[in-house]
């Protein structure tokens, strides 16, 4: 009896997402092959079980399902459109973040060549990757979901399917993404300007964490209000905020502290109380965003005063 007792997989690209993927499979009991362009990377999983692929070709040819991760879709394309011909009537789950067009044109890509496709978002760290915390958002034809949706259980935690169009995987991720790296990004920038007014980042940290726990919270009411289009404030308003902003570029200013970030806020929230929308709640604030990118696309320069 075979030592395998699941359906083989192969894994493109070994990063640390692709050796945690492929770790994953190992460990699940899929026969899994890997390819990588520096060969020496997949040694680890070698040394566990994984049987190592010279060719992507070769690669794709030892299982019905590849799974390629590597850093965009112009490296899927330059690692998989070689091997076109060994992945007709196979699947490829797309794995590498990248956006929503993207992911459309490379459902097209893979629908004229008779390869089946999913594309997926994975939303964890690597680290989370077999275990229960791992999440992964897919989306494409049903049919391929339901087919491989077992295998791919194996990355471990959720695994989501958002429907047949093949960008609602990348469109959630992109929004997703916009939240963690714009909070992380002026979590940078606290400490910073904490730095700068001599506070240590240990003793700021607390209160950081304290401001952080508030989100989940007014996420959802944002997510009512615009669902509702209720932006009437009841505990702060947009032009209660512009004058907070104000004060963080002042004070980031007095200390040579890059404050683009936060202009760049304060710019879209000086639009709202331009247009009368100064006492509205900060959900407003998404229809703003929308109107100063419009206006940026159509050559119109917004200029905060």
């Amino acid at each position: 009896m075979s030592e395998y007792v699941r359906p083989p997989v192969t894994v493109l690209g070994l990063g640390p997402m692709g050796q945690a993927l492929a770790g994953a499979m190992l460990a699940a009991g899929h026969r899994t092959t890997v390819w990588n362009r520096t060969s020496a990377r997949a040694d680890p999983l070698i040394a566990r079980g994984a049987r190592r692929a010279t060719t992507v070709d070769e690669a794709v040819r030892a299982s019905p399902l590849t799974l390629v991760c590597v850093i965009d879709s112009a490296a899927v394309h330059e690692i998989v459109e070689p091997a076109v011909a060994a992945l007709k009537g196979r699947t490829l789950v797309n794995l590498s973040a990248d956006t929503p067009r993207r992911a459309r044109e490379m459902s097209e890509w893979a629908g004229s060549h008779g390869v089946h496709h999913l594309d997926g978002a994975i939303m964890t760290p690597a680290p989370t990757i077999g275990g229960p915390d791992a999440l992964v958002l897919y989306s494409g034809p049903e049919h391929v979901w339901q087919t491989h949706r077992a295998t791919l259980a194996s990355i471990g935690g959720a695994a989501d399917w958002l429907g047949p169009e093949p960008d609602r995987a990348a469109a959630h991720d992109i929004a997703l993404l916009d939240v963690f790296w714009t909070a992380m990004s002026g979590v940078a920038h606290a400490f910073a300007l904490a730095r700068a007014e001599r506070i240590s980042p240990t003793a700021l940290a607390p209160y950081a964490r304290a401001i952080g726990g508030l989100l989940p919270e007014l996420i959802d009411d944002m997510a009512r209000r615009l669902a509702a289009d209720d932006h009437a404030a009841d505990v702060s308003a947009i032009a209660s905020a512009a004058a907070s902003m104000a004060h963080i570029i002042d004070a980031a200013d007095e200390h040579g502290i890059d404050a683009g970030m936060v202009r760049a806020a304060r710019t879209a929230a000086v639009r709202a109380i331009s247009t009368g929308h100064g006492d509205d709640d900060f959900s407003r604030m998404t229809e703003m965003y929308a109107q100063v990118g419009a206006s940026a696309a159509g050559g119109v320069h917004v200029v905060s005063p």
